[in-house]
């Protein structure tokens, strides 16, 4: 029997024993509710109640207490402050656009500096190319200091080098110029200088007594058949001026350089056939149909012993021959920028040198050519050699 709310009337069978006490009640107790005895014993002691909320702890409220308020249906619960996660920091995107700036303008600024860097390099190498002139001997300035320009030529091929052979001069000897090809040095006087240029090394005189060079002893037998040239820059227009000679005592055996002959400006190669430098035994070959100042040109002179001719060429071209009967052996050791003349030192050279050679050998037409474009064949090879 029911009273309409389907729960049972009226007295009710015990549980079986073992069994829970039905509808989740603990077992050995039947539906009374919550702690009251079961018949036959005492009541529990209120205060032991373990359904009883345990008292509120001061300034605070415990147990079941008042009800909260709950969210509503649906809703994401929202946590109380205390159990609140901390909110996730923002990115601080004003200092990310400034390190992002900073970076861009130390790039920006390494590009200009690099360009800036490019431009004076090649602004650089422009100057120092038009300061120092180009290759081209017919096209030279100048220099302010000597009168020479900066002329250079191609490396010889007849004169193979190693790196110690770029020194123009012997190590430890800055007034010793180097001898190439051999093993005699050139001491420069207190008036001689040495002049770097773009590829090349030149000695300069000033036309004054004590501008000149001289080496340790003769470089020629005049003997013998030989050759002697030099790149020569004139800058006097009178006078004698030798820029490369051999002799002591009282004469010259040969000299090489410019002088004024018969009134007019001429390169001239000069040699003594007799003993004591007498005018009267002198033989030379002069050319005086060309520009002999302020210009490069490169002067040989040669002595066939074999024919006892002489010769000059200036650049690549023979200008003239003359027969000699000998030449005489002076005394002397090889000088640069002077002669000796009647006992005394003079014809003071008054510009530049360089490419001075020395073969034990009359060059002919294929080897002045050689000479002249720094391609001389392996045959023809210098027995001395200066500011190569």
């Amino acid at each position: 029997m029911t009273d309409g709310t389907d729960r049972p009337h009226g007295p009710q069978p015990d549980p079986a024993p073992g069994s829970g006490g039905g509808y989740g009640y603990p077992q050995g107790r039947i539906p009374g509710g919550y702690g009251y005895p079961q018949p036959g014993q005492p009541a529990p002691d209120p205060a032991s109640n373990p359904y009883q909320p345990e008292p509120a702890p001061a300034g605070g409220q415990g147990g079941f207490g008042p009800p909260q308020a709950q969210p509503p249906l649906g809703a994401e619960p929202v946590p109380s402050a205390p159990e609140a996660f901390s909110a996730a920091p923002q990115p601080d995107w004003q200092a990310m656009a400034d390190r992002t700036e900073a970076q861009q303008r130390k790039r920006r600024l390494l590009t200009i500096g690099i360009g800036a860097l490019v431009v004076a390099l090649v602004a650089g190498g422009a100057a120092y190319f038009v300061l120092n002139g180009s290759d081209d001997p017919g096209k030279e300035p100048v220099t302010a200091s000597s009168g020479s320009p900066s002329a250079s030529g191609p490396a010889d091929s007849a004169d193979p080098k190693t790196p110690e052979d770029d020194s123009p001069t012997v190590p430890g000897e800055p007034n010793l110029l180097r001898d190439r090809s051999g093993k005699m040095g050139i001491a420069l006087g207190p008036g001689a200088s040495l002049g770097e240029l773009a590829k090349r090394t030149e000695v300069r005189f000033k036309g004054t007594a004590d501008s000149y060079a001289q080496g340790a002893e003769a470089a020629v037998d005049v003997s013998k058949s030989f050759t002697v040239s030099t790149r020569a820059y004139n800058v006097a227009e009178t006078g004698s001026r030798m820029a490369v000679s051999q002799g002591d005592g009282d004469s010259y055996s040969f000299e090489l350089g410019f002088e004024v002959v018969n009134g007019k400006k001429a390169w001239v190669f000069r040699v003594q056939t007799g003993d004591k430098g007498q005018a009267a035994t002198a033989q030379q070959v002069v050319v005086d149909n060309v520009d002999t100042t302020r210009n490069w040109a490169l002067l040989t002179g040669t002595y066939d012993a074999e024919k006892k001719t002489i010769a000059l060429w200036v650049d690549d071209k023979q200008a003239g021959q003359a027969q000699v009967s000998g030449i005489w052996a002076g005394p002397g050791p090889l000088q640069l920028g002077r002669a000796r003349h009647h006992g005394i030192w003079s014809a003071a050279w008054d510009g530049p040198l360089d490419h001075v050679r020395i073969f034990d050998r009359a060059l002919g037409q294929e080897q002045i050519t050689g000479l002249k474009n720094n391609k001389l064949d392996k045959k023809t090879r210098p027995t001395h050699s200066w500011l190569i």
